[in-house]
């Protein structure tokens, strides 16, 4: 990875977390910054939340997440890459922080998705075509479903379990899960229980590395080697592939 290419990618996210980050303190109405609370016992992975690789693996990355926000959408790509490079020891805990007009519903559908064995394809189709839905304060939730379903969801079916019991308490205790850990901004990471405390994308793989040092003994007869994983260069056209330059543009840093 080139110095030039961390350094834009870094930048990009940077300015994307810090519109984004304004826009959830003003609606926690909060005039100064809290340092992001350690840890207490299983609270920061919950029985039901969503995991995304090996369940067994010695790294955890949790990520308290907005499937609306902007940031989270920009860093999902730099998450993979850190999961391909390190694929059986790593694993994704995603927690929801909904703090976008709309970001609830959104939530809904990717847990009717997790019923239908379907919550990574729509994960990764509404983050792709997130700037056609999630518009602040001013969200096309129906654009959303249609999204959903084309990536496999049964809507018909999901609309009917969208509202359950136990849709609605997974929501409630990943609202007050951020709130103990005074999760301000999206995405907010943890690795095996550690804030990351400096926020990029290559510094979330550097704790992601010495978490693994820490965490797996190394058979020194079959020592391999991993490469630092090359991030995009932080085009949002370049991470999804996208030839709708416009619309990208648009959204680049309203996270």
């Amino acid at each position: 990875m080139t110095r030039r290419s961390i350094v834009l990618l870094t930048g990009l996210v940077a300015l994307i977390v810090f519109a984004g980050g304004a826009y959830i303190y003003d609606r926690y109405g909060s005039t100064s910054a809290q340092p992001v609370a350690a840890p207490q016992g299983d609270a920061l992975v919950r029985a039901h939340s969503p995991v995304i690789g090996p369940a067994g693996a010695p790294v955890t990355i949790v990520e308290f997440f907005d499937p609306s926000c902007e940031a989270c959408r920009a860093f999902y790509p730099a998450v993979k890459q850190i999961m391909a490079n390190f694929p059986n020891e790593t694993r994704l805990v995603i927690r929801y922080a909904p703090f976008h007009e709309g970001s609830d519903e959104a939530v809904r559908i990717l847990e009717t998705a997790r019923l239908q064995n379907r919550y990574e394809p729509v994960l990764e189709a509404l983050l792709a075509r997130q700037p056609e839905w999630a518009v602040h304060d001013a969200p096309d939730l129906e654009k959303a479903w249609e999204i959903a379903a084309a990536a496999g969801l049964d809507v018909e079916q999901a609309r009917r379990e969208m509202s359950s019991a136990e849709i609605t308490a997974v929501l409630e205790q990943d609202l007050a899960d951020v709130q103990s850990h005074n999760v301000r901004q999206t995405p907010t990471f943890f690795v095996n229980g550690r804030p990351l405390e400096s926020f990029g994308p290559q510094q979330l793989y550097d704790l992601v590395r010495e978490e693994r040092r820490n965490s797996v003994k190394i058979d020194k007869h079959r020592h391999r080697t991993y490469s630092a994983p090359v991030f995009a260069t932080g085009s949002c056209n370049e991470l999804f592939h996208s030839d709708d330059r416009s619309s990208c543009k648009a959204n680049q840093y309203q996270g």
